[in-house]
């Protein structure tokens, strides 16, 4: 008698074992379903200064700034996505990481932080850049395993997260100019 497992029965580490190797396997077949692309649309809010739609992949949010930056606070400003973005992939990349690897995580958690200076982006001052002088990343990792393990992972996270590469290694940014078009 055979019994099959359904994936409503797998644990959640065993179910995205099972998906990252399945896609894995599939991207290095037919290497063209391998890219996948993203957008983002932005728009100003009419009648605001700083409030920003964002619909991207069928998801619909606020971006705004604090009232130092003459917004109402209606959503975390740029450079908190920017922040928690890094944040957030780290921990995705953690669990497909620990998945790939057999490694068991009971909990992941990464703290971002960010050091930026006005000056640059108000054009106070040429030596100043616009964006963070520096970000800082801690990661607390809690399960069975050994802290050897763990620094392995630790490495692979580091080597394979997208969004930790955009921001340490850079990525061409292209952009296209329209002017008074509806």
């Amino acid at each position: 008698m055979s019994t099959t497992i359904s994936q409503e029965q797998l644990s959640p580490a065993l179910l995205l074992a099972q998906v990252v190797d399945a896609t894995a396997a599939a991207a290095k077949e037919n290497r063209a379903i391998a890219r996948i692309g993203y957008e983002a649309v932005t728009t100003l809010v009419t009648g605001t200064t700083t409030e920003v739609t964002i619909r991207t992949g069928g998801h619909q949010f606020t971006i705004d700034e604090p009232p130092i930056l003459a917004g109402t606070n209606l959503g975390a400003s740029p450079v908190e996505h920017l922040l928690a973005s890094l944040g957030s992939c780290q921990v995705i990349t953690y669990q497909v990481w620990a998945a790939k690897l057999g490694i068991e995580l009971e909990s992941v958690e990464v703290a971002v932080t960010g050091d930026l200076d006005v000056h640059g982006f108000f054009g106070l001052d040429p030596e100043v850049r616009p964006g963070f002088q520096s970000i800082g990343v801690k990661v607390r990792l809690n399960g069975p395993e050994t802290n050897e393990r763990y620094a392995a992972l630790t490495k692979a996270v580091d080597e394979h997260c997208p969004v930790l590469d955009v921001l340490t290694v850079g990525v061409p940014v292209r952009s296209v100019f329209s002017y008074n078009e509806s």
